[in-house]
């Protein structure tokens, strides 16, 4: 089986793509995961670290040659409200139950959620369904991933 040992920026690789495959934002912090390309490559992602791959990243095949990366869209909740003041509270509610959220200059998208989207709708938001690929903001720990940081800082993170 083929093997991708290296993950390389968009920008920042060279070399033929032998395939492409598409992931969705858990796929893309994986460090070693069993993929098929779009058109039939078999290969094992064997990478020595967690990636935060991202749209047009390439994975270096130890044979040789690369695999793009192409980011599939989710299921998300767009969240809008009609003022900056009320964005950022729904921000925080968002943040206190630590659910990852990707932040625009008037929007937060997360994953969709009924429940969550019921809460949102009662603190004034307006949501919609999308679909879309999902970049949630990494923190101040994650280096691009979501929540990577260790939890010594007192408190637990069941749901």
């Amino acid at each position: 089986m083929q093997r991708a040992i290296a993950a390389r920026q968009a920008g920042h690789w060279d070399g033929p793509v032998r395939d492409a495959v598409e992931l969705d934002f858990d796929a893309r912090h994986r460090r070693r995961i069993r993929l098929t390309g779009e058109a039939g490559l078999d290969f094992l992602l064997d990478l020595p670290e967690v990636p935060s791959l991202r749209e047009g990243d390439g994975l270096e095949l130890e044979s040789g040659g690369f695999v793009a990366v192409r980011c599939a869209s989710e299921a998300l909740l767009e969240v809008r409200s009609a003022d900056a003041v009320t964005l950022a509270r729904l921000a925080w509610h968002l943040g206190n139950r630590h659910l990852p959220t990707e932040i625009g200059a008037d929007v937060l998208r997360i994953r969709s959620d009924h429940v969550i989207a019921d809460m949102l709708r009662g603190l004034g938001a307006e949501v919609r369904e999308v679909q879309l690929p999902f970049h949630p903001e990494g923190g101040a720990y994650g280096k691009g991933r979501t929540h990577g940081h260790d939890d010594s800082h007192g408190h637990d993170h069941h749901h």
